[in-house]
């Protein structure tokens, strides 16, 4: 394994870069535009129609391609929490000698029923030249659907959270980490095939669940690997990889793509005990949703406006950009749809609620970003009321790329920002974070207790980070939960050990099971502090949970980057302390 430069926190680094704004839209809808579209009871609303000026579709006839993708890319490049969307969308074809960089909210995507499809002879990079090669603060973009022809044989995608790499084909190998061998922290591959090696180099963490891999080259504190062939052996904690060979229960998420000159909407299948890609062996099986199904929905339009379509039976299909919500998005019939294209960001304003989703079976949530208000809100997210009790075993909901912020593009506050009280609820890959930079960011400024709380039974998390909530990050009270992979750092700016006492205990754990909890499990957790305000405080522990032989933990780890705060205890009070300044985790192979 090459030599890296010690992995700190990615706040270390900040400059001027945190707090950039994006330059003018290449295309946004006008108020006019959005005023034209009204919704009223008697309203009805017209299914189908433009995918607005933020997607930008190519084929490969299409003239000044790089052009575009580096117009785009030098918009988006350091608008951390800009206002910029934007959806690449490539038809069925083969392209050559592409080079797509992503920037910030931006997501590429074949319109294919399968990866390959449409092909790229070239590359989807990125990389972290931006923030002077450190690719801990590469946030939000992602790439799906395509088959990659890296011109050196090795694909460049270094990214932190929320960037997922979802139903891929890399005919090379992939490198996760910046040029250089910067530092990176944390990504999710899905549903991919990489035929040539994968090399982590400096990421510190990262989830692979149902893909093939040619092999993979090395691993920093925490690797986790579900239904993935070609993954290696479990050996955690030297090197730190934690395998199973299946994922219990996958659904990937729904793309969109083309039929001929139709756009429709795929919605893959329910999988047990996967392995492997959902494609490459004959059409990919799962159900189609024409377009003219869907409300296709543009900035501008109101909680009214998507209600009115969702009552009226259509999906919801929100094309790129900032939505304000005086109230909530209500899903209250089965197998509906939410998917955005682009990093859509639904804003709720008033202390509102910005998705409320009903007991119901099939509802798929995927794709897009909630950002919370400037008052308060009890709750961002909610999936299934609080007496929330059918059985959605057969059909689940699935919230997929779906991910949380409160501060950071400006003050926002949010009780909790998650809570799953359906049962069955599959959340794959979200990224809950209480911004540690950027705007609107201090200890009571973007106050967030709690940034997901699971109270329904049977509810299954793969790929969960949550990070710098003021009290518990996860907390966990339905029965028979897993959470296979979880990444977490505690908030960097709790003033005093005072502020994060929870009665006896020192520290809020970043994952607490309720003390009533029988039946639970989790595999490749790690928690981090960094607690740059007062270095001195501690943490009893990264995870807290009851001591009964249902409950079971395996491959968890705590570190403490550059000695600012410590770990007395990993689990319980089980695993060594921290200590030191050393970057060196303290590990629990299995728990109890």
């Amino acid at each position: 394994m090459p030599h890296f430069p010690t992995p700190l926190s990615r706040r270390t680094v900040l400059g001027a870069a945190a707090a950039t704004a994006a330059l003018p839209a290449l295309g946004t809808v006008t108020a006019s535009a959005a005023e034209a579209r009204p919704a009223t009871a008697s309203t009805k609303l017209q299914a189908g129609g433009d995918l607005g000026p933020n997607v930008i579709v190519f084929d490969p006839a299409t003239p000044g391609i790089q052009a575009k993708l580096d117009e785009i890319f030098k918009q988006q490049e350091s608008a951390q929490f800009g206002t910029g969307r934007y959806a690449l969308l490539f038809k069925p074809g083969t392209y050559s000698g592409l080079n797509a960089q992503l920037g910030f909210y931006t997501s590429i995507s074949g319109l294919g029923l399968s990866p390959d499809d449409t092909t790229i002879n070239g590359d989807v990079t990125v990389d972290a030249g931006w923030f002077d090669g450190n690719a801990t603060q590469n946030f939000w973009r992602s790439a799906e659907n395509l088959a990659l022809v890296p011109v050196s044989g090795t694909n460049r995608w270094a990214v932190a959270q929320a960037a997922p790499f979802r139903r891929m084909h890399v005919r090379g190998d992939l490198n996760l980490s910046p040029d250089g061998y910067g530092w990176a922290s944390g990504g999710y591959i899905a549903d991919s095939r990489i035929d040539g090696s994968v090399g982590p180099y400096s990421q510190q963490q990262w989830y692979t669940r149902d893909s093939s891999v040619g092999g993979w080259l090395n691993a920093v504190w925490n690797m986790v690997f579900s239904g993935v062939e070609g993954a290696p052996a479990q050996s955690f904690p030297n090197p730190p990889y934690t395998t199973l060979d299946t994922t219990p229960v996958s659904r990937e998420k729904p793309f969109l793509y083309l039929d001929g000159a139709d756009y429709k909407v795929f919605l893959p299948e329910k999988r047990t005990n996967a392995r492997g890609t959902t494609w490459g062996s004959g059409t990919p099986r799962g159900t189609s949703v024409p377009l003219t199904e869907f409300y296709v929905a543009q900035p501008g339009d109101g909680a009214a406006t998507l209600n009115a379509a969702l009552d009226q039976g259509l999906h919801l299909l929100l094309t790129p950009g900032v939505y304000h919500l005086d109230a909530p998005i209500e899903v209250k019939r089965a197998g509906t749809v939410v998917l955005g294209l682009g990093y859509a960001t639904l804003i709720p304003d008033g202390g509102a609620t910005a998705v409320r989703v009903a007991d119901v079976d099939g509802v798929r949530l995927a794709g897009f970003l909630v950002d919370a208000g400037t008052a308060n809100s009890d709750t961002l997210l909610e999936i299934g009321p609080s007496d929330a009790s059918a059985d959605h075993s057969a059909d689940p909901i699935t919230v997929q790329d779906v991910f949380v912020r409160i501060g950071g593009a400006g003050a926002g506050k949010a009780t909790t920002s998650l809570v799953v009280n359906a049962r069955h609820t599959i959340v794959d890959h979200t990224w809950v974070w209480r911004a540690d930079h950027g705007e609107g960011v201090g200890w009571d400024t973007n106050r967030a207790d709690y940034g997901v709380v699971v109270n329904g039974d049977d509810v299954l998390m793969t790929g969960l980070f949550v990070e710098h909530f003021n009290k518990y990050d996860v907390q966990w009270s339905g029965e028979r939960g897993r959470t296979i992979f979880f990444q977490n750092e505690k908030a960097y700016d709790a003033p005093n050990q005072a502020a994060v006492q929870d009665g006896s205990v020192k520290g809020f754990a970043a994952y607490k099971v309720a003390d009533s909890v029988t039946d639970h499990e989790g595999w490749g957790l790690g928690s981090y502090c960094f607690y740059n305000t007062d270095p001195t405080i501690r943490q009893d522990n990264g995870f807290a949970a009851p001591d009964r032989s249902g409950v079971k933990f395996h491959g968890l780890s705590v570190v403490s980057l550059g000695g600012k705060g410590q770990f007395e205890h990993v689990i319980n009070d089980t695993g060594a302390a921290t200590s030191g300044s050393d970057t060196v985790p303290s590990t629990v192979v299995s728990y109890p």
